[in-house]
């Protein structure tokens, strides 16, 4: 009797220990933020890069939140003045994709870096982990500026440590099937190949948030 009583008072410590760690389970919270290519440039309400990777991530069973930050025709700063009001408390993991639109107006690529570099140092601080989005400037810059401008995004990926999906467009810039008329926005089937593309890139950044409150 005192060996079942014992397996008994084991098999309840267990399920407590179980039932406390469900109980702290909980959803993470990333942010998406970036410019329009994030926010959804001309797409129907649920067809943006944010809403449709939490629906691709909830389909693998991830308990995720992914919030829509972007703004359309952003530059790096412009998302230096705003990153602190628009990832709130409580967020665990930014996708951080700004730059096209440096690239498109001819910043300096030593600006953008400069701005993107102190995005990553805040949201260190803040103890906010980071997927950084890599862009490619646009062949109409010319060798030269591509030369300052592709290379910051690896360079500023290994200074903080963190992780580095090298192109957002991957996929689509080359394919008129997947933008809208524009030529350069993805339309809704390209957001698609967009989320396919980098799934395993943010899953592998998700398993390294922590699921459970401290």
């Amino acid at each position: 009797m005192r060996f079942k009583v014992a397996g008994l008072h084991i098999a309840v410590i267990v399920c407590s220990m179980m039932l406390s760690v469900a109980a702290q389970a909980r959803t993470i919270n990333l942010v998406g933020f970036g410019d329009s290519l994030m926010a959804g440039y001309q797409l129907p309400p649920g067809d943006g890069f944010p809403e449709k990777l939490q629906a691709a991530l909830k389909a693998k069973g991830l308990d995720v939140s992914v919030t829509n930050a972007g703004v359309s025709g952003d530059t790096t700063t412009g998302g230096l003045a705003r990153i602190d009001w628009s990832v709130p408390d409580g967020t665990d993991g930014v996708i951080l994709e700004l730059g096209a639109n440096d690239a498109l107006r001819g910043i300096a690529p030593e600006q953008s870096e400069k701005n993107l570099d102190q995005m990553l140092a805040r949201l260190k601080e803040r103890g906010i982990a980071v997927l950084l989005v890599g862009m490619m400037a646009p062949p109409n810059m010319g060798g030269e500026y591509a030369a300052r401008f592709n290379p910051i995004y690896e360079k500023l990926a290994r200074k903080y440590g963190v992780s580095l999906y090298p192109f957002f467009l991957d996929g689509v810039v080359l394919d008129a099937s997947l933008k809208l008329e524009d030529g350069m926005h993805p339309n809704s089937k390209g957001v698609d190949v967009m989320v396919e593309k980098m799934e395993p890139a943010i899953t592998q950044f998700v398993g390294t948030l922590p699921t459970v409150k401290n």
